[in-house]
């Protein structure tokens, strides 16, 4: 998997945190969290079946499959932050919101 300034990452390790991922998603720690019904980035109430599992630091970007890289996200904002790192997470949304009449 190559992106903009992709950490090389080796197809099994990818995998594995993948698994990883899945499996913490069974958890009740993950429940609880979706549970909450609030998106991480953007705060709106979202049911907790609409919630994703987002990558704070994303795999393609180094990141790992562990409880404190793992955040309930909804479907919109995390399809907008893709492969972001948190601080150009953060500079899209001071964009957009200058940009906003």
């Amino acid at each position: 998997m190559t992106t903009p300034y992709a950490v090389p990452i080796d197809e099994a390790a990818l995998n594995r945190e993948r698994r990883k991922a899945r499996e913490l998603r069974q958890t009740e720690w993950w429940k609880r969290r979706c549970a909450k019904g609030v998106c991480h980035y953007c705060g709106r109430p979202t049911p907790a079946r609409e919630l994703t599992m987002d990558h704070v630091v994303p795999l393609a970007r180094g990141g790992r499959s562990t409880k404190g890289n793992l955040v309930p996200a909804c479907k919109d904002c995390n399809n907008k932050k893709k492969n972001l790192l948190p601080m150009e997470w953060e500079a899209y949304i001071d964009r957009i919101q200058k940009e906003a009449p």
